[in-house]
């Protein structure tokens, strides 16, 4: 049981023998006591006066009076105005290091038959380029969030939605038939999402220098220069061809389908390999070229309702206004869809193949309306989650100018990324001398570990909201927050306990409560690590991968203290050896669950 829930109980128990009333125990207020005072806990009495009808210093003295008398927990206190602070006794301390020592998944609830199903959707890639860094935060954030909505007892399906048709699909294709040759990955030697990336460039290539050509004959022409570059992008003969090419695959032409059909297959093949990469994963995959046609029908379903509105040229809209927004198209006048339909009967599949309580989109922050207009849309169409849907905002990530530029020099390439900070590890290792002794395997693992753990950390503790910049040099650095000092100090705490067991040393699963002795640095690392339970806790109140990343930095922050200051091996006394050797294993412990929860590994040595 946690400490705070003893006192909690004991303070709602002393509230009743003192004065006679129940209070519920929401008004117990508990929190770190502050440096400058002695004790571990601190309790605001301020609540409580009503029912005392005494001054806050007398109120105080009353309840800290009792919790000493009542509560072995309580080895003293003192008051500083209207605040309690609260001694807990060392064998209480004790106590709890043995209830987490016995927990592996300390901190962690399991989801039950009962457990809300929240659905997480990330990614969202386009198939006519490769996934960039703004994919990496993205599928980064995505699936953390997943790892600590299962760590809140809820069950958890990671989903992904593929945008595999529409116009820029077809710029791709044409491209690959006008320049491709026949090239494919196995010929060109290129992962297959970088060669339709390469395709898709080369389109946008060709088209400006139709466009700037016929802009130059239209202005020879006598047209105004703004009125002539509209006229060439319209009429520029390869956007008329990719139109003509997405017109033949709405109505399933069996040619384009199949062309289609090959290259998305390449595409998919390497996402796989960077979502491998990345550590991230899906169970179940949706794919627009599905999911628009449910949107059409949800909609004429809506439209029959009386939810949405014809206009005059066949389009059909829903009417907002009534919530502050304004109208919002939903099918085009030629009855084509848009994102928003195809989001709608993204859902409709969601919801026939899922009982979900709760859906959660984590997309970028320049879609914020769009998602305020999905869920009073969903609300409408009667999805029971519509209304209360999370739009998981986040904000845009970027490189210091000259680092890592891509292949097309504007976006920086998420395989290119991995692979240099994988890099980066490696030669920041070697020069530390981290890797001596070690086999060339051992070092390609760890380089791997670091290198991706150096990414993903620097990129979740930052808060998703915040748009930020990603320094790779910064982030491979073995001191200050940031995962290799993280991952390094969980090494060296494993290295310390296979010293221990080379001694000889078998720790206990149970502690002897009986004479315990904690110095103080002992107790708040003890006291750091039930606070878990609660990062956890908040984590996934507030959807906040960064919580937990400040969590695992406080928490190897305060060993690190503690070790600089105590000896564990070298410790004279054997019951104090012991204590501290089991606190080690079970900071070890709670840094590991921590950082999976963010998706990351750690080494059991560096």
């Amino acid at each position: 049981m946690k400490i705070e829930n003893i006192i909690e109980s004991a303070v709602t128990e002393g509230i009743k023998v003192l004065y006679g009333q129940d209070v519920p125990a929401k008004t117990v207020q508990l929190q770190k006591t502050k440096r400058e005072f002695e004790g571990n806990l601190t309790l605001v009495v301020f609540p409580f006066l009503k029912i005392s009808k005494k001054k806050p210093e007398d109120t105080a003295q009353d309840i800290g009076r009792y919790l000493q008398e009542n509560c072995q927990a309580v080895a003293s206190y003192n008051v500083v105005k209207g605040f309690l602070n609260i001694v807990i006794a060392p064998e209480a301390w004790i106590g709890l290091l043995n209830d987490i020592n016995t927990d592996e998944k300390f901190g962690m609830k399991t989801a039950t038959d009962n457990s809300p199903l929240v659905m997480i959707e990330y990614s969202s890639p386009n198939t006519n380029k490769p996934l960039h860094l703004g994919h990496v935060r993205n599928n980064l954030l995505g699936w953390s969030l997943a790892q600590i909505m299962q760590a809140n007892g809820n069950k958890v399906v990671k989903t992904n939605i593929v945008n595999d048709r529409g116009i820029h699909i077809c710029k791709s294709m044409l491209a690959w038939l006008k320049w491709g040759n026949g090239e494919t990955p196995e010929t060109s030697g290129k992962k297959g999402d970088h060669l339709i990336g390469d395709y898709y460039v080369a389109f946008d290539k060709h088209y400006r220098e139709e466009v700037r050509q016929l802009t130059e004959q239209y202005i020879a022409e006598g047209m105004e220069g703004e009125a002539a570059e509209k006229k060439a992008k319209d009429e520029a003969p390869l956007i008329k061809e990719a139109h003509d090419m997405l017109v033949k695959w709405e109505q399933g032409d069996s040619e384009v389908r199949a062309l289609w059909s090959k290259m998305n297959n390449w595409v998919y093949t390497g996402f796989d390999e960077t979502y491998k990469a990345l550590g991230v994963g899906f169970d179940k995959i949706y794919y627009e070229s599905d999911t628009y046609l449910k949107g059409k029908a949800k909609v004429e379903e809506g439209l029959e309702k009386g939810l949405f509105e014809r206009h005059e040229d066949n389009s059909v809209w829903a009417d907002l206004t009534n919530e502050g927004l304004d109208q919002k198209l939903l099918l085009r006048s030629d009855g084509t869809s848009v994102y928003m339909t195809q989001d709608i009967g993204t859902a409709e599949m969601r919801f026939k193949d899922f009982p979900i309580d709760k859906m959660i989109y984590v997309v970028g922050n320049e879609q914020n309306y769009h998602f305020q207009v999905l869920s009073i849309l969903l609300d409408r169409l009667g999805f029971k989650w519509g209304k209360e849907l999370v739009h998981f905002s986040y904000g845009m990530v970027e490189l210091p100018n000259g680092k890592m530029k891509s292949r097309e020099g504007t976006v920086v390439d998420a395989d290119d990324l991995i692979e240099e900070m994988v890099a980066d590890a490696r030669r920041t290792s070697e020069e530390l001398g981290k890797f001596d002794d070690m086999t060339e395997e051992e070092r390609t693992n760890i380089a791997r570990i670091v290198g991706l753990g150096a990414l993903k950390y620097f990129i979740l503790k930052v808060d998703a909201r915040k748009n930020m910049l990603f320094n790779p040099e910064e982030s491979i650095d073995f001191n200050g927050n940031t995962g290799p000092f993280i991952q390094y100090t969980h090494a060296r705490i494993r290295s310390i306990l296979r010293k221990a067991e080379a001694e000889g040393i078998v720790l206990p699963e149970t502690l002897n409560t009986a004479n315990a002795q904690l110095n103080a640095k002992e107790t708040d690392l003890i006291q750091k690590m039930n606070e878990f339970c609660s990062a956890v806790e908040q984590a996934g109140k507030d959807y906040s991968p960064s919580g937990i990343a400040n969590y695992c930095y406080e928490l190897t922050k305060e060993f690190n203290q503690f070790y600089h200051d105590y000896s564990i091996l070298k410790e004279e006394d054997a019951e104090r050896k012991l204590v501290r050797l089991v606190l080690a294993g079970n900071v070890a412990k709670i840094i590991k669950n921590g950082m999976a929860l963010l998706g990351i590994e750690v080494p059991e040595r560096m």
